[in-house]
């Protein structure tokens, strides 16, 4: 038996809390009853589970996909002002995916997509401090004091940064590498003009163990079995993430929380 709103994030309907939600509104039934309370448990294999009158069945297997998302696609399912999304560098899908975390429209690099909302669910929640690694070109050269403070905190508008790794990866001053546990919008730019410089281009080039590697930009492959594996033992388990509360929260167009 499990919560009908983990059963049906496990299907890959939403994450938790947007299936609450769902519940909350009247759009879920359980054996033709309409929920109202996501507290309500199911067998998965002798109850009916229904959203909007549509049956839901967990896959036997999930889809886990990396995108090397080009910049000009926004990280959403859907988009009300008709620009690309990263759902468009992928055609041909047979199931619902979503974006694990997010990034801006500006940025680059590694995306995960899946239809695991377990997983997802781990790989953003603070408290699983799953890392994100990002390559940073700016405007200007940094100097290494700059740097360190950027290492050790930068006061924001909504609160001081989490100590992160950072080190220059060139001669120039002008490209650094950048390590986060954390995902605030649009945080590393900000960061950088907190101290007087801009970003003009950001790449995420991995998160936890699997590598944006040599994936052109604009590509998708699956992931592998093995980082698969990976990042669940970072995202650790689902029993300690439900204790924790929060994660993986999608809005209605399917947008993640982290967003760079």
């Amino acid at each position: 038996m499990e919560r009908v709103h983990k059963f049906l994030a496990r299907a890959g309907v939403a994450s938790r809390r947007k299936c609450e939600e769902l519940i909350a509104e009247g759009r879920v039934s359980v054996n033709g009853v309409t929920l109202k309370q996501p507290g309500v448990k199911v067998d998965p294999d002798r109850d009916v589970v229904a959203v909007d009158g549509v049956i839901v069945r967990p896959p036997s297997e999930h889809l886990y996909i990396a995108v090397n998302k080009p910049a000009g696609f926004v990280t959403t399912v859907r988009d009300t002002h008709g620009r690309p999304t990263v759902l468009d560098l992928v055609p041909g899908l047979d199931r619902r995916v979503y974006p694990v975390g997010r990034l801006d429209m500006e940025s680059e690099g590694l995306l995960l997509l899946t239809d695991d909302g377990e997983l997802a669910y781990g790989i953003t929640h603070p408290s699983r401090g799953v890392t994100k690694t990002y390559r940073v070109r700016l405007a200007e050269p940094i100097l290494q004091a700059q740097l360190d403070a950027v290492a050790s905190g930068i006061e924001l508008e909504d609160g001081w940064s989490a100590p992160a790794r950072a080190s220059m990866i060139d001669s120039s001053g002008r490209l650094v590498e950048i390590e986060l546990r954390e995902g605030r919008k649009r945080q590393i730019r900000r960061m950088f003009a907190a101290i007087g410089n801009e970003v003009v281009q950001l790449v995420r080039i991995a998160i936890g163990c699997v590598s944006l590697g040599s994936l052109a930009l604009g590509a998708s492959r699956e992931l592998t079995s093995e980082e698969i594996r990976g990042l669940r033992e970072l995202a650790g388990g689902r029993e300690q993430a439900e204790l924790d509360g929060g994660g993986f929260r999608p809005d209605a167009t399917g947008k993640g929380q982290s967003k760079v």
